[in-house]
């Protein structure tokens, strides 16, 4: 179960004024004051439900006196009419919450459920499933959390989690003259023991000078099923490879066939389709 930090409650909160700085006029001159009323979270499709804590707590951000109960948990399977909550209390708080804890519930179960998806393509490789920082702005958190109820994991969470050099990395240095291997070798030598060196290659002999730089883990950029295969062949277990770029549905069962120990996939947070889910007023 997730656990509401401070840095989800500011979240909540900042999403909240962006919905609410004016007031909500609507509620104000049509809902009585006192009027009070039960709303059931309902699901409209199939899917895996997410961020169930953060809606609730949007309702409760509003209105404290507001009572919720989550009759499923985040990684329960949805079906068309499943009731997921009830929400009881002050109706003019119910409708205010609405709209900003249906956005919260809706996509980060459309990216539970597309991660799931994922993760049956590729069942009985042994191959990882992971997501990127290709995030919406400053809700990575939740994002990333979502990606792992639907089963996949994270790969960095910030820039500070790993050394990941990049083809602009790389690009910047050579024509400094220096070369891929020195590039990685470079790396080690300055940054902390603790953290693991991973480059991006396009080519076999990228991949190469970076092995023999003493990178441990290659990632795979847009390169063919046959050139990953050689790699990994060519790797023989000294490093990790991840292949990203690209990376869909129908193809990604055929790229963890290569070998490669990691698929990396942009798609599970930066264009996945929200979960159809409503709230009713019973």
């Amino acid at each position: 179960m997730l656990n509401i930090s401070l840095e989800i409650e500011s979240i909540i909160e900042q999403a909240l004024t962006e919905d609410l700085y004016l007031g909500d006029p609507t509620t104000t001159a049509t809902i009585p004051d006192g009027l009070e009323g039960t709303a059931i979270l309902l699901s409209k499709g199939h899917g895996i439900v997410a961020g169930l804590p953060v809606a609730l707590g949007v309702f409760q951000r509003i209105d404290q006196s507001l009572k919720t109960e989550a009759w499923i948990e985040d990684g329960d399977h949805l079906e068309p009419e499943i009731r997921i909550a009830k929400i009881q209390g002050p109706l003019s708080a119910i409708l205010m919450a609405e709209r900003t804890a249906l956005n919260f519930l809706q996509r980060l179960s459309g990216i539970a459920t597309e991660t799931a998806r994922y993760i049956q393509a590729v069942s009985g490789l042994g191959v990882r499933i992971v997501d990127t920082r290709k995030t919406t702005p400053g809700l990575r958190t939740l994002e990333k959390y979502a990606v792992t109820i639907g089963g996949g994991k994270n790969h960095r969470h910030n820039l500070g989690d790993g050394i990941l050099i990049k083809d602009n990395h790389i690009a910047a240095l050579q024509r400094q003259g220096i070369t891929l291997e020195e590039v990685v070798r470079r790396a080690r030598v300055h940054a902390p023991h603790s953290l693991r060196i991973e480059v991006e290659v396009e080519t076999i002999t990228q991949a190469t000078e970076a092995l023999n730089g003493g990178a441990e883990i290659l990632l795979l950029d847009n390169m063919g099923l046959e050139d990953m295969r050689k790699v990994v062949e060519l790797v023989k277990g000294r490093a990790l490879t991840e292949a990203s770029g690209g990376i869909t549905l129908e193809n990604v069962r055929a790229v963890g066939e290569t070998g490669v120990d990691i698929i990396s996939v942009g798609a599970l947070t930066h264009s996945v389709k929200s979960m159809d889910i409503s709230l009713d007023i019973e």
